[in-house]
């Protein structure tokens, strides 16, 4: 049987407010192997309830969390998320991560949630910290133009993302302006670009639980090995 991925989703200011996802995100559970199952914000008992039934969780990108999470004042480039949004975020993360057996994925804002929920913090701009640099993170207007591309070193050679890839240097598709700063307790950085950015992090004494800042999703082909061994690791424990 197909394991069953719960996906989180953005939440659209409206009126009236809207639960999107962005199409790529289910397409790659799909293509993979999963079966893509959407969790709009739920209060605990029902959220509790569809983790029973769910064989891993994929968290998905989006704009910025308040820095308020980590005890920071608001820097003027930030773009908050929904707040009914980032309310249910926290609280899902908080839940995931008692489930020690369940595999989660998260990208982009996922890979910063992951972060800020194990008391970590975050640079609000990339350019206001690292300054001039050639590597381009961001991708102003991306569906129209095209996202920018960058490598991603990992570093780590033991790390899940190194089994998974085989190699030491990826070509990844990038859109963001926020990056970890301080990590969170537990994880591990297992990649950077090259002007020292954290690009991947996992929480190595987990089954996989991995957080990549780049979007795998927009490009799937090369990224291929990330979702399926994902998918893998959410089919062995499948209920």
């Amino acid at each position: 049987m197909k394991p069953i991925i719960g996906v989180n989703v953005d939440i659209k200011k409206g009126p009236p407010p809207e639960a999107a996802l962005q199409i790529p995100y289910l397409e790659a559970v799909e293509k993979s192997g999963g079966i893509p199952v959407m969790i709009p914000p739920l209060n605990d008992e029902d959220l509790r309830a569809v983790l029973r039934r769910i064989d891993g969780m994929l968290l998905i990108g989006g704009a910025d969390y308040s820095p308020k999470r980590y005890d920071e004042e608001t820097d003027d480039t930030v773009k908050l998320i929904h707040e009914r949004r980032e309310e249910f975020d926290f609280r899902l993360l908080n839940e995931l991560l008692k489930e020690e057996q369940l595999p989660i994925l998260g990208i982009c804002l996922g890979c910063q949630l992951l972060n800020i929920g194990l008391g970590g913090s975050l640079h609000q701009d990339i350019k206001k910290h690292f300054g001039e640099t050639d590597v381009m993170h961001a991708s102003p207007n991306g569906w129209e133009v095209g996202f920018n591309m960058h490598d991603v070193v990992v570093t780590d050679k033991e790390s899940k993302l190194y089994n998974i890839f085989k190699k030491d240097r990826l070509g990844v598709s990038t859109s963001h302006h926020q990056a970890i700063n301080r990590l969170g307790k537990g994880l591990k950085i297992t990649a950077y670009s090259d002007d020292g950015v954290v690009e991947a992090v996992e929480l190595p004494d987990r089954k996989f639980v991995i957080g990549v800042q780049w979007h795998p999703e927009r490009d799937y082909e090369q990224n291929r090995p990330l979702f399926e061994q994902f998918i893998a690791a959410c089919r062995n424990g499948s209920n």
